[in-house]
């Protein structure tokens, strides 16, 4: 029996460890924080028995693929690559569906896909392969990064039509596993320099097209006024619908903080709810299940979790939880390095440098270093494709660590026999 049941959960059993470990955090404080969604639906069962049966679904996807060896994922790119591509393209055209102003989404029939979810796992694939096959004994071939370039930016200004964060995180794992695959350092400097005037001129442009909510807000237009106001917009401003909430979003964060008093509570109710759930918290925190904050976050169960899960664990609970992801992160480090093949390698270190990544940007949030993001906190944020597909990554970095192990232990015994 216990042989069957290490032989279903094979590779490496620290990330096991740390995936059961976030896991079981995800369902207590989803449980906890979607106290709102209860409420409103008189089901006090329905939210948390689909967050486990999503979490279910997705331990299963990991265990199925963590059994497909590593090197028949070159044989998906393609076909991700032309799904992931279709499926931007419809959100673009308009064809996805909208929650909170923005249109991230594709329904089909009772689920819902986020396309950004299946791109960002599809370009890591790619930038691997291509990393892996223009290796030269002084590192990747100067052809690396146009091919490279080629694949990631029309991805990330899909992507940042309606999901800029998700756009600049890719951007970033990509840009790292760049530097790890030894792409030459003038093309990454040369990169960087870009990067930071586009930088300047998408918050200029931000800043000029994007209308400031508060005014709007002052002026108490009514809903023919506001339909009226739309019609007048330029093309360029609908293109860049988002425009409004990252302009507010900046402004936001670059006001000086305001003392407790200062706070408004229905124009910065999630950072005032998420600071007073963090400075309540303690060392050990009120315990799992007695937040009170949670019932005013909008987002507590998704994009400010990680808030709840300081009040109810506290400063020694929200640790562990981060260091957890940094276990996760080095455990992909030490695959990488044991993998003969650079393929596996790079796509264990560009897949643990994205949902690290990602965990960091929102526990970020969730403190106040930086704006709000919308960013769910991999493997514990309530979600649905984006949980499963996370389980998806963790799955193919198990599966490269059980194919970097073989190789480690056939080595060790041809050192033994000679």
């Amino acid at each position: 029996m216990n042989k069957k049941i290490g032989n279903l959960f094979k590779g490496d059993k620290v990330i096991w460890m740390v995936f059961f470990f976030l896991c079981m955090i995800s369902i207590v404080e989803v449980f906890s924080a979607s106290s709102g969604l209860t409420y409103k639906s008189q089901n006090y069962v329905g939210p948390i028995a689909y967050h486990t049966f999503t979490i279910f679904l997705g331990v299963l996807a990991a265990i199925v693929t963590l059994n497909v060896p590593c090197r028949y994922f070159k044989l998906l790119t393609p076909f991700l690559l032309l799904l992931s591509g279709l499926m931007l393209l419809i959100v673009m055209l308009g064809g996805g569906e909208s929650t909170n102003d923005a249109s991230r989404w594709i329904r089909l029939g009772p689920f819902t896909i986020q396309p950004s979810e299946i791109a960002k796992g599809t370009i890591v694939l790619m930038v691997a392969q291509i990393l892996a096959a223009m290796q030269r004994e002084n590192g990747a071939d100067r052809k690396a990064f146009k091919y490279i370039m080629w694949f990631t930016i029309p991805a990330c200004m899909a992507i940042g039509v309606e999901n800029l964060s998700t756009a600049a995180l890719l951007f970033g794992v990509v840009f790292l596993m760049m530097f790890i695959g030894l792409v030459p350092m003038r093309q990454l400097g040369k990169l960087f320099a870009v990067i930071a005037f586009m930088g300047i001129f998408a918050i200029s442009m931000v800043m000029i097209v994007g209308h400031d909510r508060s005014e709007e807000e002052g002026q108490q237009l009514t809903k023919t006024e506001l339909i009226e106001k739309n019609k007048k917009k330029s093309k360029l401003e609908k293109m860049l619908h988002r425009a409004d909430t990252w302009k507010a979003r900046i402004l936001k964060f670059g006001k000086p903080k305001p003392t407790p008093k200062e706070y408004d509570l229905d124009k910065d109710a999630q950072v005032a709810h998420a600071n007073i759930a963090i400075v309540s918290s303690g060392i050990t925190g009120k315990g799992p299940g007695k937040s009170t904050e949670r019932d005013f976050l909008a987002q507590a169960f998704s994009d400010f979790i990680f808030a709840i899960v300081i009040e109810e664990l506290g400063i020694i609970g929200a640790t562990a939880v981060v260091f957890l992801y940094i276990i996760l992160l080095y455990r992909c480090a030490r695959i990488a390095s044991r993998c003969e093949n650079n393929f596996p390698a790079f796509l264990a270190m560009g897949l643990g440098l994205l949902l690290v990544i990602q965990a960091t940007f929102n526990m970020m949030v969730a403190v106040g270093l930086a704006p709000v993001t919308g960013q769910p906190l991999p493997l514990i944020s309530k979600g649905g494709t984006s949980t499963i597909i996370n389980c998806v990554y963790i799955g193919a970095i198990l599966s490269v660590s059980r194919s970097a192990k073989v190789k480690k232990d056939v080595q060790e015994v041809k050192k033994l026999r000679s």
